[in-house]
């Protein structure tokens, strides 16, 4: 299985290790720590994003949103994934990377409604992007408790959204899992805003790489 090619030289690998990204598999028992990091990431955001949007009264629908909240947790969901996607751990920090794209271009939210098939979309475009071996789109779909035909759909419209952009440099990988592993060792007090950062329609590599978490003490 592929993984994110990473500059190790030029960049800590102590993060990759801690994280979980780095030398897995070789006596490693249970899932990598990104995951449960960018699942309490994304429990941070979608709480806060639901406080304001109550506030503001906005409804927003789209096509990676349920009727109702699924009862599985974030956390759960994204376990889930990793146990049967097989994919690399890579691909949940580029899924994530993927995700806060796609709600600048679309000037979304995430919300318990729409945040379980985003991931799933995310993480599957991001497994056929960087790993070598990846399922197909029915296997995904019976992995994220969705239809083929609606696996199909929210991964046309991810991926036009992005505009087909799926490359992440280095720069922005690394900035991301810094960010990630500094909160972890402090207790993680990741505040997420509503919109982390600003893609322009030109996604220059400067551009890119001021697309990391956002902190607000």
């Amino acid at each position: 299985m592929g993984t994110l090619a990473l500059d190790t030289e030029s960049v800590g690998t102590d993060i990759y290790r801690m994280l979980g990204l780095k030398d897995l598999g070789k006596g490693t028992v249970g899932s990598p720590k990104i995951l449960s990091l960018i699942g309490r990431l994304l429990e941070k955001s979608v709480q806060k994003n639901e406080m304001l949007l109550d506030t503001i009264k906005t409804k927003d629908v789209t096509i990676f949103h349920g009727l109702r909240a699924p009862t599985i947790s974030i956390q759960q969901y994204i376990d889930r994934i990793f146990k049967y996607g097989a994919c690399s751990p890579s691909c949940f920090v580029i899924a994530h990377i993927y995700m806060d794209r796609f709600l600048q271009k679309t000037d979304g939210h995430l919300t318990s409604l729409n945040v379980h098939r985003l991931l799933i979309t995310s993480v599957m475009v991001a497994a056929k992007f960087i790993d070598d071996a990846f399922f197909n789109n029915a296997y995904y779909a019976r992995v994220g408790g969705v239809s083929t035909a609606e696996m199909n759909r929210m991964e046309v419209k991810f991926l036009f959204s992005l505009d087909f952009r799926l490359q992440v440099n280095v720069e922005t990988f690394h900035k991301f899992c810094s960010q990630l592993g500094k909160e972890a060792a402090e207790g993680l007090q990741i505040d997420r805003p509503i919109q982390a950062c600003k893609i322009k329609e030109n996604w220059s590599s400067k551009g890119d790489a001021a697309c990391v978490p956002t902190i607000a003490r």
